[in-house]
């Protein structure tokens, strides 16, 4: 931990259909925070930022797929606070309605985007700061946020498995890119935060996800 900077916590809450991860991620020590990719599970998030006291600084996409973003209107319903977003992704952030019809499911225009992740830069929430990675292939804009020993990762890779590729702007070797140049570069002890499923480690993947290692498809790194 740079010397100066707060620890990053990180809370997690799963909800909807997709059962997709949001995730609470805030300064220990200042308890200001940013919370990522807001989904069905918005209002537990919320409601957890209330009791621990946790003051949202600001909305922060991985990327604008509606399950990650089905959340943004009541998460502005509660707090003032900026959404975030590659501009590579402005695209499909617009198209939420649109992604929503595909699933049956009627949603208004999400209010308009309060400014840019790019890659290199930073989120900072309190004493603490998360680099912002560029990480596409499963979106054209997705960002993964990279913290003391934490990362962000979205739907980049998952325990065991890859995010999809077959959805607008998918390609799966961008994607392959991506999780070798952003995400396996980082020390083995980096724990993920999945935009699905549990948490893992970037040396559990290395060793046994069989999209890394190799064993499904005849692809991989090994």
């Amino acid at each position: 931990m740079a010397e100066g900077r707060g620890e990053v916590a990180v809370r997690s809450f799963t909800g909807g259909a997709f059962a997709q991860n949001t995730y609470l991620v805030y300064c220990a020590r200042t308890h200001a925070g940013i919370l990522v990719d807001p989904g069905a599970a918005t209002a537990q998030a919320l409601q957890a930022a209330r009791a621990a006291g946790v003051t949202i600084e600001q909305i922060v996409l991985t990327h604008a797929h509606l399950d990650h973003v089905e959340g943004i209107p009541a998460a502005r319903a509660e707090i003032d606070a900026p959404i975030l977003l590659h501009p590579d992704d402005l695209m499909l952030y617009g198209a939420a309605p649109t992604q929503a019809s595909w699933f049956g499911m009627r949603m208004d225009p999400l209010p308009p985007v309060d400014g840019e992740l790019a890659h290199g830069g930073s989120v900072t929430f309190g004493d603490c700061e998360m680099a912002v990675r560029l990480a596409p292939g499963h979106a054209p804009g997705h960002v993964i946020l990279v913290g003391d020993g934490v990362a962000i990762v979205g739907d980049v890779i998952f325990n065991g498995s890859i995010g999809r590729t077959d959805l607008p702007g998918g390609d799966l070797g961008t994607l392959m890119t991506s999780i070798r140049e952003q995400v396996l570069t980082l020390p083995d002890e980096t724990t993920l935060h999945t935009g699905h499923g549990p948490d893992t480690t970037v040396g559990h993947e290395r060793r046994t996800n069989p999209f890394v290692t190799g064993t499904y498809g005849g692809g991989g790194f090994a």
